[in-house]
């Protein structure tokens, strides 16, 4: 179980995509942010389901019950994965793809993951 905490740089990169992602009018832009913000929260379990909160919410106010419900099943899960490591790394979130199925991290990413 992961009691580290989210290092600065992650921490302030996560909050600058959650702030875009409230911010921003269009759609698709709120999606991009709130999954590059996924990919930074997976291995502390709160920001992690609170970015799954955050799409849950989207998914609702767009009146996307696939999605909705996809959401729904990750906030179950999102915790007790991170405080596990168990999770897909690069994975963004999304109902549209599988649970476990790991992705390519962006490079800005995995910058400062690695930093």
């Amino acid at each position: 179980m992961t009691r580290r905490r989210m290092p600065v740089a992650v921490r302030a990169a996560y909050h600058a995509e959650m702030r875009a992602a409230r911010i921003t009018a269009d759609p698709q832009a709120r999606w991009r942010h709130l999954e590059r913000a996924h990919i930074l929260s997976q291995p502390w379990p709160w920001p992690h389901t609170r970015n799954h909160l955050a799409m849950f919410a989207l998914a609702v106010a767009q009146r996307d019950r696939r999605e909705a419900f996809g959401q729904v099943v990750r906030i179950v899960v999102a915790a007790p994965g991170s405080a596990l490591g168990r999770y897909p790394e690069g994975n963004t979130g999304r109902a549209r793809v599988g649970l476990t199925t790991p992705m390519p991290v962006p490079p800005d990413l995995a910058a400062v993951l690695a930093a």
